[in-house]
Formats: structure tokens, C-alpha cells, sequence
């Protein structure tokens, strides 16, 4: 049977908040879990040691869970896959490409008329 590392909403309307789950591919977004690694809260809030007023989001995962599903097979979901990235468990799917530099364009000899 196929293992997912996905998110299973919590929180109230207009308020959520996911726990990172390990859970069954054919089960319900909520139903229970084969185990809880971590939580994600996508609210952006002030860090209170932070000085600089930036704003962040929140994520608490155990790293050797993770670790040990994605070592045995658990196939995570692009949302989980990003959060997993962030944390430096997987690597990113899609990485931003730098901007190719333009190179002058020739100019192409126009043949002269006799």
C-alpha cells in the first residue's frame, strides 16, 4: 500500500493550520494518520527575536521521522515536498533558473546588389 507524507487541515475558518502527516494514499484528508511528524502554520507572524519585524511561517517537523518515511518508500505531496525542501530534508523540484545572459546578436551580412 502506497504512504503519503501529506498536510491535514486544522484550525478554524479563515484561521488554518496543518499537521504534517504520514498517512495512507486511499484515506480521507482528515481521517487518522499513521503518524504525526510536524505541524505547519501558514500565517505569517512577527518572531519575537527577531529585530528586523520580519514576518514568517511557522514549521515544526521531527527531521529523523521524515527521514526514516522518506527512506522507506512514503512518497510526499508537492505542498510537502516544498516544506520538506525548506527544511533541507529533500531537494526542490523545481529550482528558479538564473536569467540567461544575453549575447550580441550578429548581424547578418546583406548581400550586395550588382
Amino acid at each position: 500500500m502506497v504512504v503519503k507524507i501529506r498536510l491535514a487541515r486544522f484550525g478554524r475558518t479563515n484561521s488554518p493550520f496543518y499537521n504534517i502527516v504520514v498517512a495512507h494514499a486511499r484515506t480521507a484528508r482528515n481521517s487518522r494518520p499513521l503518524e504525526v511528524i510536524g505541524t505547519y502554520d501558514p500565517v505569517p507572524k512577527k518572531d519575537t527575536y527577531d529585530e528586523s519585524g520580519r514576518l514568517h511561517k511557522d514549521i515544526k517537523l521531527d527531521v529523523t521521522r521524515a527521514k526514516y518515511w522518506i527512506g522507506v518508500g512514503a512518497q510526499p505531496t508537492e505542498t510537502a515536498t516544498r516544506l520538506l525542501s525548506m527544511v533541507g530534508i529533500v531537494e526542490p523540484k523545481h529550482q528558479k533558473t538564473p536569467p540567461r545572459k544575453s549575447t550580441p546578436k550578429k548581424e547578418k551580412a546583406v548581400p550586395a546588389q550588382a
